[in-house]
Protein backbone atom coordinates (compact mmCIF):
# COMPACT_ATOMS: atom_id res chain seq x y z
CA UNK A 1 0.00 0.00 0.00
CA UNK A 2 2.75 2.46 0.95
CA UNK A 3 4.71 1.58 -2.20
CA UNK A 4 1.67 2.29 -4.32
CA UNK A 5 1.04 5.61 -2.64
CA UNK A 6 4.69 6.59 -3.11
CA UNK A 7 4.46 5.71 -6.79
CA UNK A 8 1.42 7.90 -7.41
CA UNK A 9 2.21 10.85 -5.15
CA UNK A 10 5.95 11.22 -5.64
CA UNK A 11 5.60 14.50 -7.47
CA UNK A 12 8.06 17.38 -7.39
CA UNK A 13 6.29 19.82 -5.09
CA UNK A 14 8.88 22.56 -5.61
CA UNK A 15 7.83 22.83 -9.27
CA UNK A 16 4.16 22.65 -8.33
CA UNK A 17 4.51 25.42 -5.72
CA UNK A 18 6.36 27.68 -8.17
CA UNK A 19 3.63 27.03 -10.73
CA UNK A 20 0.91 27.93 -8.21
CA UNK A 21 2.76 31.11 -7.20
CA UNK A 22 2.80 32.32 -10.79
CA UNK A 23 -0.85 31.41 -11.40
CA UNK A 24 -2.01 33.05 -8.15
CA UNK A 25 0.03 36.24 -8.50
CA UNK A 26 -0.95 36.43 -12.15
CA UNK A 27 -4.63 36.35 -11.19
CA UNK A 28 -4.13 39.23 -8.74
CA UNK A 29 -2.62 41.31 -11.52
CA UNK A 30 -5.41 40.36 -13.93
CA UNK A 31 -7.83 41.74 -11.31
CA UNK A 32 -5.89 45.02 -11.25
CA UNK A 33 -5.66 45.22 -15.03
CA UNK A 34 -9.39 44.49 -15.46
CA UNK A 35 -11.12 46.69 -12.88
CA UNK A 36 -11.82 50.41 -13.32
CA UNK A 37 -12.35 51.48 -9.73
CA UNK A 38 -15.76 49.87 -9.18
CA UNK A 39 -16.59 47.57 -6.26
CA UNK A 40 -15.17 44.18 -7.06
CA UNK A 41 -17.22 41.03 -7.30
CA UNK A 42 -14.66 38.26 -7.67
CA UNK A 43 -17.37 35.91 -8.96
CA UNK A 44 -18.45 38.27 -11.73
CA UNK A 45 -17.84 35.94 -14.66
CA UNK A 46 -18.47 38.70 -17.18
CA UNK A 47 -15.15 40.25 -16.16
CA UNK A 48 -11.73 38.96 -17.18
CA UNK A 49 -10.73 38.11 -13.61
CA UNK A 50 -13.95 36.14 -13.13
CA UNK A 51 -13.38 34.17 -16.32
CA UNK A 52 -9.76 33.55 -15.36
CA UNK A 53 -10.92 32.19 -12.02
CA UNK A 54 -13.01 29.62 -13.89
CA UNK A 55 -9.98 28.73 -16.02
CA UNK A 56 -7.91 28.27 -12.85
CA UNK A 57 -10.46 25.96 -11.22
CA UNK A 58 -10.68 23.91 -14.41
CA UNK A 59 -6.88 23.77 -14.40
CA UNK A 60 -6.94 21.83 -11.12
CA UNK A 61 -9.14 19.20 -12.77
CA UNK A 62 -6.77 19.09 -15.73
CA UNK A 63 -3.83 18.56 -13.37
CA UNK A 64 -5.57 15.59 -11.74
CA UNK A 65 -6.14 14.00 -15.16
CA UNK A 66 -2.55 14.59 -16.31
CA UNK A 67 -1.09 13.08 -13.15
CA UNK A 68 -3.49 10.14 -13.18
CA UNK A 69 -2.40 9.00 -16.65
CA UNK A 70 0.38 6.42 -16.71
CA UNK A 71 3.80 7.92 -17.53
CA UNK A 72 4.40 5.51 -20.40
CA UNK A 73 1.27 6.78 -22.16
CA UNK A 74 2.94 10.07 -23.05
CA UNK A 75 5.84 8.35 -24.78
CA UNK A 76 3.85 5.60 -26.48
CA UNK A 77 1.20 7.93 -27.90
CA UNK A 78 3.35 11.03 -28.51
CA UNK A 79 3.18 10.56 -32.29
CA UNK A 80 -0.62 10.29 -32.25
CA UNK A 81 -0.87 13.36 -29.98
CA UNK A 82 1.35 15.26 -32.43
CA UNK A 83 -0.73 14.23 -35.47
CA UNK A 84 -3.99 15.22 -33.78
CA UNK A 85 -2.47 18.57 -32.82
CA UNK A 86 -1.33 19.21 -36.40
CA UNK A 87 -4.80 18.37 -37.71
CA UNK A 88 -6.28 20.89 -35.26
CA UNK A 89 -3.98 23.54 -36.73
CA UNK A 90 -4.96 22.61 -40.29
CA UNK A 91 -8.63 22.78 -39.32
CA UNK A 92 -8.24 26.46 -38.47
CA UNK A 93 -7.98 27.28 -42.19
CA UNK A 94 -11.54 25.99 -42.56
CA UNK A 95 -13.26 26.53 -39.22
CA UNK A 96 -11.00 29.09 -37.55
CA UNK A 97 -12.13 32.42 -36.11
CA UNK A 98 -10.17 35.55 -36.97
CA UNK A 99 -9.17 37.63 -33.93
CA UNK A 100 -6.96 40.72 -34.34
CA UNK A 101 -5.88 39.61 -37.80
CA UNK A 102 -4.84 36.06 -36.78
CA UNK A 103 -6.94 33.00 -37.61
CA UNK A 104 -5.79 31.08 -34.54
CA UNK A 105 -8.97 30.29 -32.61
CA UNK A 106 -11.90 27.90 -32.66
CA UNK A 107 -15.13 29.47 -31.45
CA UNK A 108 -16.83 27.02 -29.06
CA UNK A 109 -20.04 28.43 -27.64
CA UNK A 110 -19.16 31.65 -25.86
CA UNK A 111 -15.44 30.92 -25.61
CA UNK A 112 -12.49 30.47 -27.93
CA UNK A 113 -9.75 27.83 -27.99
CA UNK A 114 -6.28 28.42 -29.45
CA UNK A 115 -4.77 25.10 -30.67
CA UNK A 116 -1.37 26.68 -31.39
CA UNK A 117 -0.80 26.89 -27.63
CA UNK A 118 -1.34 23.15 -27.20
CA UNK A 119 0.75 22.35 -30.29
CA UNK A 120 3.89 23.37 -28.38
CA UNK A 121 3.46 20.53 -25.88
CA UNK A 122 2.60 18.10 -28.69
CA UNK A 123 5.74 19.11 -30.58
CA UNK A 124 7.87 18.75 -27.43
CA UNK A 125 6.56 15.20 -27.03
CA UNK A 126 7.19 14.37 -30.71
CA UNK A 127 10.74 15.75 -30.63
CA UNK A 128 11.48 13.83 -27.43
CA UNK A 129 10.10 10.63 -28.97
CA UNK A 130 12.13 11.00 -32.17
CA UNK A 131 15.44 11.89 -30.50
CA UNK A 132 15.13 9.13 -27.89
CA UNK A 133 14.46 6.50 -30.56
CA UNK A 134 17.28 3.93 -30.68
CA UNK A 135 17.59 4.42 -34.44
CA UNK A 136 18.03 8.19 -34.19
CA UNK A 137 21.48 9.76 -34.29
CA UNK A 138 21.32 13.52 -33.87
CA UNK A 139 24.73 13.83 -35.55
CA UNK A 140 23.31 12.25 -38.70
CA UNK A 141 22.13 14.75 -41.33
CA UNK A 142 19.17 12.50 -42.17
CA UNK A 143 17.95 12.45 -38.55
CA UNK A 144 18.62 16.18 -38.18
CA UNK A 145 16.37 16.86 -41.17
CA UNK A 146 13.63 14.64 -39.73
CA UNK A 147 13.82 16.50 -36.43
CA UNK A 148 13.71 19.88 -38.16
CA UNK A 149 10.63 18.77 -40.13
CA UNK A 150 8.82 17.84 -36.89
CA UNK A 151 9.48 21.37 -35.62
CA UNK A 152 8.92 23.26 -38.87
CA UNK A 153 5.48 21.79 -39.66
CA UNK A 154 3.63 23.41 -36.69
CA UNK A 155 5.75 26.58 -36.99
CA UNK A 156 4.77 26.97 -40.65
CA UNK A 157 1.09 26.25 -39.99
CA UNK A 158 1.04 28.85 -37.22
CA UNK A 159 2.88 31.39 -39.40
CA UNK A 160 0.30 30.95 -42.18
CA UNK A 161 -2.37 31.86 -39.63
CA UNK A 162 -0.57 35.20 -39.14
CA UNK A 163 0.54 34.38 -35.59
CA UNK A 164 4.18 35.43 -35.75
CA UNK A 165 4.67 35.40 -31.98
CA UNK A 166 3.76 31.73 -31.58
CA UNK A 167 5.91 30.86 -34.61
CA UNK A 168 9.03 32.30 -32.98
CA UNK A 169 8.52 30.07 -29.94
CA UNK A 170 9.45 27.00 -32.00
CA UNK A 171 12.99 28.33 -32.12
CA UNK A 172 13.16 27.18 -28.49
CA UNK A 173 13.77 23.63 -29.66
CA UNK A 174 17.23 24.65 -30.82
CA UNK A 175 18.32 24.61 -27.15
CA UNK A 176 16.94 21.08 -26.81
CA UNK A 177 18.79 19.80 -29.87
CA UNK A 178 22.00 21.52 -28.79
CA UNK A 179 21.82 19.77 -25.40
CA UNK A 180 21.38 16.42 -27.13
CA UNK A 181 24.51 16.81 -29.25
CA UNK A 182 23.58 18.91 -32.28
CA UNK A 183 26.91 20.00 -33.86
CA UNK A 184 28.16 23.36 -32.60
CA UNK A 185 28.41 24.85 -36.08
CA UNK A 186 24.60 25.14 -36.08
CA UNK A 187 24.96 27.60 -33.20
CA UNK A 188 27.50 29.61 -35.21
CA UNK A 189 25.23 29.57 -38.26
CA UNK A 190 22.19 30.64 -36.23
CA UNK A 191 23.93 33.56 -34.53
CA UNK A 192 25.56 34.65 -37.79
CA UNK A 193 22.21 34.68 -39.61
CA UNK A 194 20.62 36.83 -36.90
CA UNK A 195 23.53 39.30 -36.94
CA UNK A 196 23.53 39.46 -40.76
CA UNK A 197 19.77 40.03 -40.84
CA UNK A 198 20.00 42.93 -38.38
CA UNK A 199 22.97 44.48 -40.21
CA UNK A 200 21.22 44.14 -43.57
CA UNK A 201 18.15 45.97 -42.28
CA UNK A 202 20.16 48.60 -40.46
CA UNK A 203 22.90 49.37 -43.00
CA UNK A 204 21.69 47.80 -46.24
CA UNK A 205 22.49 44.61 -48.10
CA UNK A 206 25.50 45.99 -49.98
CA UNK A 207 27.28 47.29 -46.88
CA UNK A 208 26.51 44.07 -45.01
CA UNK A 209 27.85 41.94 -47.89
CA UNK A 210 31.05 44.01 -47.92
CA UNK A 211 31.53 43.55 -44.15
CA UNK A 212 30.84 39.82 -44.44
CA UNK A 213 33.39 39.41 -47.27
CA UNK A 214 36.11 41.09 -45.19
CA UNK A 215 35.39 38.94 -42.13
CA UNK A 216 35.16 35.68 -44.08
CA UNK A 217 38.39 36.15 -46.05
CA UNK A 218 40.21 37.37 -42.94
CA UNK A 219 39.13 34.18 -41.20
CA UNK A 220 40.27 32.14 -44.23
CA UNK A 221 43.67 33.85 -44.27
CA UNK A 222 44.40 32.88 -40.65
CA UNK A 223 42.86 29.38 -40.91
CA UNK A 224 43.95 28.21 -44.38
CA UNK A 225 44.94 24.78 -43.06
CA UNK A 226 41.42 24.15 -41.68
CA UNK A 227 39.21 25.99 -44.18
CA UNK A 228 39.38 25.68 -47.97
CA UNK A 229 38.96 28.60 -50.35
CA UNK A 230 35.88 26.90 -51.82
CA UNK A 231 34.22 26.78 -48.38
CA UNK A 232 34.98 30.45 -47.79
CA UNK A 233 33.56 31.50 -51.15
CA UNK A 234 30.46 29.35 -50.60
CA UNK A 235 29.85 30.92 -47.16
CA UNK A 236 30.35 34.38 -48.65
CA UNK A 237 27.77 33.73 -51.40
CA UNK A 238 25.28 32.47 -48.80
CA UNK A 239 25.90 35.58 -46.69
CA UNK A 240 25.28 37.86 -49.67
CA UNK A 241 22.12 35.93 -50.58
CA UNK A 242 20.88 36.19 -46.98
CA UNK A 243 21.60 39.93 -46.84
CA UNK A 244 19.55 40.65 -49.96
CA UNK A 245 16.93 38.02 -49.02
CA UNK A 246 16.27 39.62 -45.62
CA UNK A 247 15.74 42.99 -47.27
CA UNK A 248 13.30 41.45 -49.76
CA UNK A 249 11.46 39.59 -46.99
CA UNK A 250 11.19 42.78 -44.92
CA UNK A 251 9.91 44.93 -47.78
CA UNK A 252 7.74 42.45 -49.71
CA UNK A 253 6.59 39.70 -47.33
CA UNK A 254 6.08 41.29 -43.92
CA UNK A 255 2.88 43.21 -43.33
CA UNK A 256 3.07 47.01 -42.81
CA UNK A 257 2.50 46.84 -39.03
CA UNK A 258 5.28 44.23 -38.71
CA UNK A 259 7.63 46.40 -40.75
CA UNK A 260 6.85 49.41 -38.57
CA UNK A 261 7.55 47.50 -35.34
CA UNK A 262 10.95 46.38 -36.61
CA UNK A 263 11.64 49.85 -37.99
CA UNK A 264 10.94 51.42 -34.61
CA UNK A 265 13.13 48.90 -32.80
CA UNK A 266 16.11 49.36 -35.15
CA UNK A 267 15.45 53.09 -35.69
CA UNK A 268 15.30 52.62 -39.47
CA UNK A 269 12.99 55.54 -40.23
CA UNK A 270 14.91 58.74 -41.08
CA UNK A 271 11.97 61.14 -41.53
CA UNK A 272 11.32 62.71 -38.06
CA UNK A 273 7.67 63.45 -38.85
CA UNK A 274 6.93 59.91 -40.00
CA UNK A 275 8.92 58.48 -37.09
CA UNK A 276 6.81 60.46 -34.63
CA UNK A 277 3.63 59.27 -36.34
CA UNK A 278 4.82 55.66 -36.14
CA UNK A 279 5.55 56.07 -32.45
CA UNK A 280 2.04 57.36 -31.81
CA UNK A 281 0.46 54.60 -33.89
CA UNK A 282 2.56 51.52 -33.25
CA UNK A 283 4.56 52.29 -30.12
CA UNK A 284 1.64 53.55 -28.04
CA UNK A 285 1.35 50.30 -26.09
CA UNK A 286 5.07 50.21 -25.43
CA UNK A 287 5.28 53.86 -24.37
CA UNK A 288 2.38 53.49 -21.94
CA UNK A 289 3.81 50.23 -20.65
CA UNK A 290 7.17 51.85 -19.93
CA UNK A 291 5.45 54.77 -18.19
CA UNK A 292 3.42 52.39 -16.03
CA UNK A 293 6.50 50.41 -15.01
CA UNK A 294 8.59 53.50 -14.25
CA UNK A 295 5.78 55.07 -12.20
CA UNK A 296 5.86 52.11 -9.80
CA UNK A 297 9.25 53.01 -8.40
CA UNK A 298 10.86 50.65 -5.91
CA UNK A 299 7.87 49.37 -3.96
CA UNK A 300 4.99 50.16 -6.32
CA UNK A 301 1.76 52.10 -5.88
CA UNK A 302 -0.06 49.24 -4.21
CA UNK A 303 -2.59 46.59 -5.22
CA UNK A 304 -5.30 48.16 -7.43
CA UNK A 305 -3.78 51.60 -6.82
CA UNK A 306 -2.03 51.99 -10.17
CA UNK A 307 -3.42 55.08 -11.88
CA UNK A 308 -2.28 54.11 -15.37
CA UNK A 309 -3.58 50.57 -14.89
CA UNK A 310 -6.94 51.71 -13.51
CA UNK A 311 -7.20 54.36 -16.22
CA UNK A 312 -6.70 51.74 -18.96
CA UNK A 313 -3.77 53.59 -20.49
CA UNK A 314 -2.08 50.33 -21.54
CA UNK A 315 -4.12 48.34 -24.10
CA UNK A 316 -4.16 44.54 -23.68
CA UNK A 317 -2.70 44.99 -20.20
CA UNK A 318 -4.36 41.87 -18.81
CA UNK A 319 -2.82 39.72 -21.59
CA UNK A 320 0.47 40.51 -23.34
CA UNK A 321 1.28 43.56 -21.19
CA UNK A 322 0.45 42.08 -17.78
CA UNK A 323 4.03 42.67 -16.57
CA UNK A 324 3.46 46.44 -16.73
CA UNK A 325 0.78 46.00 -14.05
CA UNK A 326 3.36 44.30 -11.85
CA UNK A 327 5.77 47.18 -12.42
CA UNK A 328 3.26 49.91 -11.54
CA UNK A 329 1.52 48.32 -8.55
CA UNK A 330 4.30 46.17 -7.08
CA UNK A 331 7.31 48.17 -8.24
CA UNK A 332 10.87 46.93 -8.63
CA UNK A 333 10.39 44.47 -5.78
CA UNK A 334 7.36 42.89 -7.44
CA UNK A 335 9.11 42.65 -10.83
CA UNK A 336 12.14 41.09 -9.17
CA UNK A 337 9.90 38.57 -7.41
CA UNK A 338 8.28 37.50 -10.69
CA UNK A 339 11.64 37.19 -12.45
CA UNK A 340 13.10 35.16 -9.58
CA UNK A 341 10.14 32.76 -9.52
CA UNK A 342 10.43 32.20 -13.28
CA UNK A 343 14.19 31.66 -13.03
CA UNK A 344 13.74 29.21 -10.14
CA UNK A 345 11.10 27.32 -12.13
CA UNK A 346 13.38 27.08 -15.17
CA UNK A 347 16.37 25.97 -13.09
CA UNK A 348 14.24 23.40 -11.27
CA UNK A 349 12.96 21.89 -14.51
CA UNK A 350 16.47 21.76 -15.98
CA UNK A 351 17.78 20.16 -12.78
CA UNK A 352 15.06 17.51 -12.87
CA UNK A 353 15.64 16.94 -16.58
CA UNK A 354 19.29 16.06 -15.91
CA UNK A 355 18.21 13.53 -13.27
CA UNK A 356 16.08 11.54 -15.69
CA UNK A 357 17.12 7.99 -16.55
CA UNK A 358 15.01 8.06 -19.70
CA UNK A 359 16.28 10.15 -22.62
CA UNK A 360 12.67 10.78 -23.61
CA UNK A 361 11.96 12.41 -20.24
CA UNK A 362 15.18 14.43 -20.34
CA UNK A 363 14.56 15.76 -23.85
CA UNK A 364 10.96 16.60 -23.01
CA UNK A 365 12.07 18.39 -19.82
CA UNK A 366 14.47 20.55 -21.81
CA UNK A 367 11.66 21.26 -24.25
CA UNK A 368 9.43 22.46 -21.40
CA UNK A 369 12.14 24.73 -19.99
CA UNK A 370 13.04 26.13 -23.42
CA UNK A 371 9.45 26.98 -24.37
CA UNK A 372 8.80 28.70 -21.03
CA UNK A 373 12.10 30.60 -21.31
CA UNK A 374 11.32 31.93 -24.80
CA UNK A 375 7.88 33.13 -23.66
CA UNK A 376 9.33 34.70 -20.50
CA UNK A 377 12.25 36.36 -22.30
CA UNK A 378 10.26 37.75 -25.22
CA UNK A 379 7.27 38.96 -23.19
CA UNK A 380 9.25 40.83 -20.55
CA UNK A 381 11.73 42.11 -23.14
CA UNK A 382 8.82 43.39 -25.26
CA UNK A 383 7.08 45.10 -22.35
CA UNK A 384 10.31 46.87 -21.37
CA UNK A 385 11.13 47.88 -24.96
CA UNK A 386 14.25 45.72 -25.27
CA UNK A 387 12.94 43.78 -28.29
CA UNK A 388 10.28 44.50 -30.96
CA UNK A 389 6.62 44.22 -30.00
CA UNK A 390 5.58 40.58 -30.39
CA UNK A 391 2.19 39.31 -29.28
CA UNK A 392 3.11 36.56 -26.86
CA UNK A 393 1.70 35.90 -23.33
CA UNK A 394 3.61 35.59 -20.06
CA UNK A 395 3.30 31.91 -19.04
CA UNK A 396 0.81 31.12 -16.23
CA UNK A 397 0.43 34.87 -15.73
CA UNK A 398 -1.42 36.42 -18.65
CA UNK A 399 -5.20 36.18 -19.06
CA UNK A 400 -6.47 33.32 -21.19
CA UNK A 401 -7.69 29.77 -20.77
CA UNK A 402 -5.81 28.28 -23.74
CA UNK A 403 -2.46 29.63 -22.59
CA UNK A 404 -2.96 28.57 -18.97
CA UNK A 405 -4.11 25.07 -19.88
CA UNK A 406 -1.38 24.61 -22.48
CA UNK A 407 1.38 25.48 -20.00
CA UNK A 408 -0.32 23.31 -17.40
CA UNK A 409 -0.21 20.37 -19.81
CA UNK A 410 3.40 21.16 -20.71
CA UNK A 411 4.59 21.28 -17.09
CA UNK A 412 2.51 18.55 -15.49
CA UNK A 413 3.31 15.96 -18.14
CA UNK A 414 6.93 16.50 -17.15
CA UNK A 415 6.07 16.32 -13.44
CA UNK A 416 4.39 12.98 -14.13
CA UNK A 417 7.38 11.72 -16.11
CA UNK A 418 9.71 12.86 -13.33
CA UNK A 419 7.66 11.03 -10.69
CA UNK A 420 8.43 7.80 -12.55
CA UNK A 421 12.18 8.29 -12.97
CA UNK A 422 13.00 5.88 -10.10
CA UNK A 423 11.11 3.10 -11.88
CA UNK A 424 12.33 1.04 -14.80
CA UNK A 425 10.92 2.04 -18.18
Amino acid sequence: MNTSRTKYFNFDWVTIILFLLLVGFGWLNIISASHTGETLNYLDFNQSYGKQLIFIFLTFGLVVVLLAIDSKFYERFSSIIYIISMLSLVGLFIFGKNVNGATSWYAIGGMTLQPSEFAKAATALAVAKHISDLNTNINSLKDQIKTFIIIIIPALLVLLQNDTGSTIVYGAFFFVLYREGLPKYYLTIGISMIVLAILALKFGAIVTSFIASILIFTYYFFNRKKVSLFQSVFILLLSIALSFGVKFFYQSILQPHQQDRISLWLRLEKDPAKLEQMKRTFAYNLNESEKAISSGGFTGRGFMEGTRTTGKFVPEQHTDYIFSTVGEEWGFLGCTFVVIVFVLLLLRILHLAELQKSQFSRVYGYGVASIIFIHFFINIGMVMGLIPTIGIPLPMFSYGGSGLWAFTILIFIFIKLDSNRINEW
